[in-house]
């Protein structure tokens, strides 16, 4: 895996299309943690035809841009989560269950009924999708152990941690098979352990590091603040952050454009390569190269460029097409200015 000084990467998700998606629909609620079939515009017969369209455009608007590591766009998924988490042995998504979300609203969940177990490979196939049309570093995420626990119902395990732990293993197995099958780079989607802080340093870290228990390939986790299009208002820093020093993950994705934050965080994650999120998914508006790279300048009192991903806040699923052409290009347009700056 070879890379430029300062490369660039989406933190997973692209737009997806209007004509595959009803994106009214999608924006007017949370993310969903069970099965949403009535979002994907096409039949039945034909989504997956359109879904594999739609990545092949979201890979080539990504190379168009100038993206050094290039995702799938998680066109295929109906949220970050629920394409994984409702693909295990132990849930009942038909019949759901209700959970918390971050802001404190109930929402329909998978119900676990029996042990959490993954009978096979899920994004396997997509990772190799993804391969196949690109020759450009690659990566693919997962969503957490802590957050799926989060994000269910648990009428199975006496305590969410004993959850949380049988889906590390289900998030281990998978990491394992992306890598294998040529993944460059696997990221965890932690956003929970932000919003739930307390459990996290209770339960959540070991059941991450379980999750990177014996993998040798490249990894990440993200840890955010939520959606922008949802959760609109953001604190001034971190409740769950430093804790991530001592964990195996080889690099960690924050976010910076749209809450200001202080990096002096990033003095706790002196040996991490950091995913610095540079761009704001609250405003559809398209940041110029100039203001982007001011934003990653910010970093360099605070870790080396060597170690930083110029990256989006979070993912771009909710932004217009058009917005998030313009700031992925945005984000390339800084990393040449940055790079002839170094020299």
């Amino acid at each position: 895996m070879s890379l430029p000084l300062l490369p660039t990467s989406l933190v997973g998700s692209y737009a997806q299309p209007e004509w595959l998606i009803d994106r009214a629909k999608l924006a007017g609620r949370f993310p969903p943690r069970v099965r949403a079939r009535e979002l994907w515009r096409p039949a039945p017969e034909h989504l997956a035809e359109a879904q594999d369209d739609a990545t092949r455009l979201a890979i080539r608007a990504q190379e168009d841009a100038g993206l050094d590591i290039v995702t799938d766009g998680e066109i295929r998924r109906e949220s970050y989560s629920n394409h994984f988490a409702t693909a295990l042995d132990g849930v009942d998504v038909d019949n759901p269950g209700t959970a918390l979300d971050r802001s404190g609203h109930p929402n329909p969940v998978p119900r676990i009924t029996g042990p959490i177990r993954r009978p096979h490979p899920v994004e396997v196939d997509d990772m190799r999708f993804l391969r196949a049309h690109t020759d450009r570093t690659i990566k693919m995420t997962v969503p957490g152990p802590f957050t799926m626990s989060q994000q269910a119902q648990n009428d199975h395990y006496p305590d969410a941690e004993a959850a949380a732990m049988d889906y590390a293993a289900a998030v281990n197995a998978e990491i394992r098979d992306l890598h294998a099958a040529g993944a460059d780079i696997v990221q965890i989607d932690e956003p929970y352990m932000q919003a739930r802080p307390d459990a996290a340093r209770a339960y959540g870290l070991a059941a991450l590091n379980a999750a990177l228990d014996g993998v040798t390939g490249t990894t990440a986790v993200h840890i955010c603040f939520g959606y922008a299009a949802i959760i609109h208002e953001r604190p001034e820093g971190y409740s769950f952050l430093p804790e991530l020093a001592g964990c195996p993950v080889d690099q960690v994705s924050i976010e910076t454009a749209q809450s200001g934050l202080d990096l002096g965080v990033l003095a706790d994650l002196s040996g991490k390569t950091i995913i610095l999120g540079v761009i704001d998914l609250s405003d559809p508006a398209v940041e110029t190269a100039e203001v982007v790279a001011a934003r990653t300048r910010r970093a360099f009192a605070h870790t080396t460029p060597e170690r930083v991903v110029i990256a989006t806040d979070c993912g771009m699923k909710y932004l217009p097409r058009a917005s998030a052409e313009g700031k992925m290009r945005a984000m390339s347009g800084a990393a040449a200015l940055l790079r002839a700056e170094l020299r």
